[in-house]
C-alpha cells in the first residue's frame, strides 16, 4: 500500500483518533498507554482482529498463532492491528447447546465492531457456531471485513486406518453398545482420533461453514480446507491481514459480497460437498441479516439439482486432509463451473470465477467431476412438509439407509430426550425395525437451544438384531458429522405448539423423501381434539440470556435467529461518551 493512499477513503477510526479536542485526546492517550507510538494512529487504517480463541474451545486453541500472523500482514500493509476477544462457542463443553449462544456471539461481535474505532475487521473462527455467528454479525454491522477459519485437524489414525471425528465416534459408540468392540478398544480409539489442533476433519458443520464462507466470497481462496497445523495457513493469515487493510481503504463491505448470487453459490457448494444440515439454519439466518430472500423451498431446489462431488465422511470415504491436497474448495468450484455464479464478487476484489480460474483438481477420486459424481443430484438435504411439519423439516439423503427414505411405520413417542435415553437399553422396549422413533421437546425453545441430538442412539434391542438405521424424527438438529435416517428441524417445534406435540405412540407415520412429505396418518378432527388437550408450555428460564433467547427466538424455518436481530443496522458510530 502506498503511503499517499492512506486515508483516501473515509476511515471510521478518524472520528475517534482524528478528533483534535478532548475526545480524541482520550482515545489516543489510552493507545499510548499500551506502548503504541503516535505513528500508529496518524491516519492509517485501524484493523480489528476478532479472535474466538479459548481454552474452552479446543478446536480454536491455535488461533493465537493465526492472530499473530494476521497482525504481521496488517502491519506490513501499513495498518494498525488491535486484537480483541469474542465469545467462543465450543461444541464439546457448552450446555445445553452451543446453538443457544450463536446469536449471542453474533450480537456481541456486531456491537464491538460498531462501538470501537475500527476501519475493518479480521474474524478468526473455527468451531461450528463461531463461523456462522461471525457471518451474521458482519452482515448486520456491514463493516469491511474478512473471515479466516481455523482449518481442520489432521486425520485420525486407528489401527492402520484413517478415522474421522464425529462420524467414527457415532460408529464406535454404537459398536460399543452392541458389544462389537471392547472398552479397551474404545479408549484406544479415543486417544488417537484428534491428533492436532483444528476443527472436525469430516465434512461436519465446521468444515461445511468454512467451505460456505469461501463460496460466499468472505474468505481467501483455499482457506477452508488447509489443515490447521499446515504452515501455509499462517501465510494465509498474513495475507488475510494485509487484505483487510486494502478492504478498509476500498470500502468493500459484506453487503456488496454476500448477495443473492453468493447465497446461491453457497447452496451449490454445500450440496456438492455433502454439507451439514446445520448449514440450512445458518444460511437462513445470514440471509435474514442481509435482507436477501431465502426460503426452505429455495434450499431444497438447489439441493435437488446438485450431485455430490466430494467423497468425504460422513457421506463418503475421505477426510479434509485429502480434500485440501486435492485442491479444496477452489478445485470443487472449478469442477462445478457454470452451476455457479462465477461473476459474483469476493473479498479478494476479484470475482469468484477469477479466483478459481487457475485451480486444479489433483485427485479426482476425492473431488469428482460432474460426469462421475459420488452420488447423483438430490442426495443432499431434502426439505419435507406435511401435517407433522407444516413449516418444514429436513433430512440428509446421503446419510440415510436408502430403504428408509420411503417408509411407513408406527410411532414410538417420547416427550423429552432423557425419557428416551432412560429406556434405550431396555431389552423389552416395544420397538421393531419398522418403528418411527419420535423425540420432541428438543427445539429452539423446548430444550432450549436445539441441541445436536437428532441422530438418536438406536435402541439396544435393535442393535442386538443387527439393525443399524431407523427413522428418527425430532425438532432437534444433528451434528454434520453424523448419519442416519434422521428427520430434523421439524417446524414449528412442539414447544411452540407445532403438530409434533400432537403425535402419540402407535400413530402411523409416513415418510416419503422423493415426494418431500412427512405426515402422521391421523385425521384432522382427532388432531384438533388433541390440540385442545395440550398443556400450557413451560418457560425454560425466568432470567438472563436463556429468557431473552426463548422469548425472541425464531423457528427453524427462519434460521433460529432472534426476531429483533433480523436485518442490519450498519457501522455508524454512536454518540460520544465524553
Amino acid at each position: 500500500m502506498n503511503a499517499e493512499n492512506i486515508g483516501r477513503s473515509p476511515l471510521r477510526s478518524r472520528s475517534w483518533l482524528g478528533e483534535r479536542g478532548k475526545n480524541g485526546f482520550i482515545a489516543r492517550h489510552h493507545l499510548r498507554q499500551s506502548g503504541l507510538s503516535g505513528r500508529q494512529f496518524d491516519g492509517r487504517p485501524v484493523i480489528g482482529i476478532a479472535n474466538t480463541w479459548s481454552e474452552l474451545t479446543p478446536c480454536n486453541i491455535h488461533l493465537k498463532g493465526l492472530a499473530d500472523a494476521a497482525r504481521r500482514g496488517i502491519q506490513q500493509a501499513g495498518g494498525t492491528a488491535l486484537e480483541f476477544p469474542v465469545l467462543s462457542l465450543g461444541e464439546p463443553f457448552m450446555r445445553p447447546s452451543s446453538m443457544i449462544y450463536r446469536n449471542m456471539m453474533a450480537m456481541e461481535l456486531e456491537e464491538l465492531c460498531r462501538a470501537n474505532p475500527l476501519d475493518a475487521v479480521v474474524v478468526l473462527t473455527g468451531c461450528d457456531k463461531t463461523t456462522p455467528a461471525a457471518l451474521m454479525a458482519l452482515a448486520s454491522v456491514d463493516i469491511p471485513s474478512i473471515v479466516l477459519t481455523g482449518g481442520p485437524m489432521l486425520n485420525g489414525r486407528f489401527r492402520g486406518r484413517p478415522v474421522g471425528s464425529g462420524t467414527d465416534i457415532w460408529r464406535m459408540t454404537e459398536a460399543l453398545r452392541a458389544g462389537d468392540v471392547t472398552q479397551e478398544e474404545f479408549t484406544e480409539f479415543e486417544s488417537c482420533l484428534n491428533r492436532s489442533a483444528g476443527h472436525c476433519m469430516t465434512m461436519g458443520t465446521a468444515s461445511t461453514m468454512a467451505s460456505i464462507t469461501e463460496a460466499l466470497g468472505m474468505q481467501l481462496p483455499g482457506g477452508a480446507a488447509l489443515p490447521a497445523v499446515d504452515s501455509r495457513r499462517l501465510v494465509l493469515a498474513e495475507d488475510t491481514g494485509a487484505r483487510a487493510v486494502e478492504l478498509a481503504l476500498e470500502g468493500l463491505r459484506p453487503s456488496m459480497i454476500m448477495t443473492r448470487e453468493a447465497i446461491e453459490n453457497a447452496l451449490v457448494v454445500n450440496a456438492a460437498c455433502g454439507g451439514s444440515t446445520n448449514a440450512v439454519l445458518h444460511l437462513l439466518a445470514i440471509a435474514g441479516r442481509l435482507g436477501v430472500p431465502l426460503s426452505l423451498d429455495d434450499i431444497d431446489e438447489f439441493s435437488h439439482a446438485i450431485p455430490l462431488l466430494v467423497d468425504l465422511m460422513p457421506s463418503g470415504r475421505f477426510l479434509m486432509e485429502e480434500f485440501a491436497y486435492a485442491g479444496g474448495v477452489p478445485a470443487l468450484m472449478k469442477e462445478l463451473g457454470d452451476l455457479l455464479h462465477t461473476g459474483a464478487p469476493s473479498v479478494t476484489g476479484r470475482t469468484l470465477g477469477e479466483n478459481v480460474a487457475s485451480a486444479r483438481n489433483d485427485d479426482p477420486e476425492v473431488i469428482r467431476p460432474l460426469s462421475n459424481p459420488v452420488q447423483p443430484a438430490g442426495s443432499g438435504t431434502a426439505v419435507l412438509r406435511g401435517n407433522l411439519a407444516p413449516d418444514g423439516a429436513v433430512i440428509k439423503v446421503s446419510a440415510a439407509e436408502p430403504h428408509l427414505l420411503d417408509h411407513t411405520g408406527p410411532a414410538l413417542v417420547f416427550d423429552d430426550l432423557e425419557s428416551y435415553l432412560a429406556v434405550a437399553g431396555d431389552p423389552d422396549l416395544d420397538v421393531t425395525a419398522d418403528t418411527v422413533l419420535v423425540v420432541r421437546g428438543c427445539g429452539p425453545r423446548g430444550y432450549p437451544g436445539m441441541p445436536e441430538v437428532g441422530n438418536l442412539p438406536l435402541p439396544k434391542k435393535l442393535l442386538d438384531q443387527g439393525v443399524r438405521d431407523l427413522v428418527r424424527i425430532s425438532d432437534a438438529r444433528m451434528s454434520g458429522t453424523a448419519y442416519g435416517a434422521c428427520v430434523l428441524h421439524v417446524a414449528p417445534e412442539s414447544a411452540a405448539g407445532g403438530p409434533l406435540a400432537l403425535i402419540r405412540t402407535g400413530d402411523l407415520v409416513r415418510l416419503d423423501v422423493a415426494g418431500r412429505s412427512l405426515d402422521m396418518l391421523v385425521d384432522d378432527e382427532e388432531l384438533e381434539r388433541r390440540r385442545a388437550e395440550l398443556p400450557a408450555p413451560v418457560v425454560a428460564s425466568t432470567r438472563g440470556w436463556t429468557r431473552l433467547y426463548t422469548d425472541h427466538v425464531l423457528q427453524a424455518d427462519q434460521g433460529v435467529d432472534l426476531d429483533f436481530l433480523v436485518g442490519s443496522s450498519g457501522d455508524e458510530p454512536s454518540r460520544s461518551p465524553f
